[in-house]
């Protein structure tokens, strides 16, 4: 028996798929020989099995897939969906997986040997930024807690064990929320209990009462909102205006063995986030793809919004915001820029994660495969910029440019 609802979602998956065939159409003529000249350019491995964590922010692989971008570039994509970050770093670590949608802070995490396996690794290229948020339960809201300056009052007046979660130890949600708790007074390391969840699993154990915050990737702040769980205490992006996201991270073994395939996949992903960033309706049609129960598997209206830049804060508040996630804005995005490595080592520094100082641009340097970018993006035929090094202004007024790091690490007067 067929129920209405199936029957819509085999409609809305058959649109998807001849969607996509259509699209991929666009992107055929190159597709039955290649972009790459014949011979020594060649992929040494046609088939590359990409792990994701079921968020928005996996787009630019998926897409890469679904629309043949992949065959252009003379190469497979099989995006493969993993339950957890650690489950990612293990295959990346073993070699079940070629490379993955990857945490930028939990590769650095993993050279280095930082809570865990330690293996040389390689960031192909940024996959994203933006559209990650810090979301405070509703019982949190009720008392006043609504932004950061607010939930220290909280928790100033009303002591108890206060719990948060991000989604790695080394990662990028875990240095968004230390940095922002820092920012209001609060020391992540000793006036809270940190707890590590899988993005997937934020909403409902926020649900049954497990933790007052989470900060995750999108589309679990918006999903706590249209549920009625939790309000948005602060965008990523208010914390650090376009700040690195994910990754295309694999292994520096795997780079050496497979330089054709990683510059391949790196300019079809490359392609797959400028088609995203083209236009709305391209936008509209990443979220029908990657709604679907084999990747986020949550409503298109959970992703939809947040996506064009349509906030809510879960109060009432809503507001169009410019630094929406982001998958090319013209190759800005993409670029491995080494200061961007590099803080997020001066983070695990400051945070005891790391016990001494390295020598941070060194370390950048093994990691960020900016040679190897820039021959993908010429493929892709993306602009690439001249510095590898950019400014940033942090939520505290506080400037990062990649001088000095061992002194920027050493600044902070919340530490470890």
């Amino acid at each position: 028996m067929t129920t209405k609802a199936s029957k819509t979602n085999l409609t809305r998956r058959s649109l998807i798929k001849a969607g996509a065939a259509m699209t991929a159409g666009a992107f055929g003529g190159l597709a039955t020989q290649g972009a790459w000249a014949a011979g020594s350019d060649k992929p040494e491995k046609e088939e590359v099995k990409v792990g994701f964590i079921p968020l928005t922010d996996c787009a630019s692989v998926v897409m890469a897939s679904v629309l043949g971008i992949d065959k252009k570039y003379g190469i497979k994509i099989v995006p493969t969906k993993e339950a957890s970050w650690a489950a990612v770093r293990d295959k990346l670590v073993n070699g079940e997986l070629d490379a993955a949608h990857v945490l930028y802070g939990l590769v650095y995490g993993v050279h280095l040997g930082l809570s865990g396996p330690k293996k040389e690794m390689a960031n192909l290229m940024t996959l994203n930024h933006n559209g990650q948020a810090i979301t405070l339960s509703k019982k949190l809201a009720d008392k006043g807690a609504v932004d950061g300056a607010s939930l220290a009052k909280l928790m100033q007046t009303e002591k108890r064990e206060y719990t948060f979660a991000q989604t790695f130890p080394t990662g990028t949600h875990a240095m968004w929320l230390y940095y922002w708790l820092a920012a209001h007074g609060i020391d992540p390391m000793k006036d809270a209990k940190i707890i590590t969840v899988p993005p997937p699993q934020m909403v409902a154990n926020m649900r049954v009462g497990n933790m007052d915050g989470y900060c995750v990737g999108e589309p679990w702040g918006h999903r706590a909102i249209m549920d009625g769980i939790g309000i948005t205490g602060v965008t990523t992006q208010d914390i650090w205006k376009d700040h690195p996201e994910k990754i295309l991270g694999t292994t520096a073994e795997w780079v050496k063995k497979y330089p054709n395939t990683a510059r391949a996949m790196t300019a079809a992903v490359l392609e797959a986030g400028k088609w995203i960033d083209a236009g709305l309706q391209n936008k509209m049609k990443m979220a029908e793809t990657v709604a679907d129960k084999a990747y986020v598997n949550t409503g298109v209206d959970a992703i939809n919004q947040r996506i064009l830049g349509r906030y809510q804060n879960g109060m009432g508040k809503t507001w169009d915001d410019p630094n929406h996630m982001k998958f090319f804005n013209d190759g800005y995005v993409n670029f491995p820029y080494l200061s961007d490595g590099m803080w997020f080592l001066t983070q695990h520094r400051r945070w005891g994660l790391l016990k001494e100082d390295v020598d941070y641009l060194a370390v950048a340097r093994q990691i960020n495969q900016i040679d190897l970018y820039k021959d993908a993006a010429n493929m892709a035929k993306v602009s690439v910029p001249k510095d590898p090094m950019r400014s940033s202004k942090m939520i505290d007024g506080v400037v990062w440019d990649g001088k000095n790091p061992k002194q920027y690490a050493g600044s902070f007067k919340i530490k470890v």
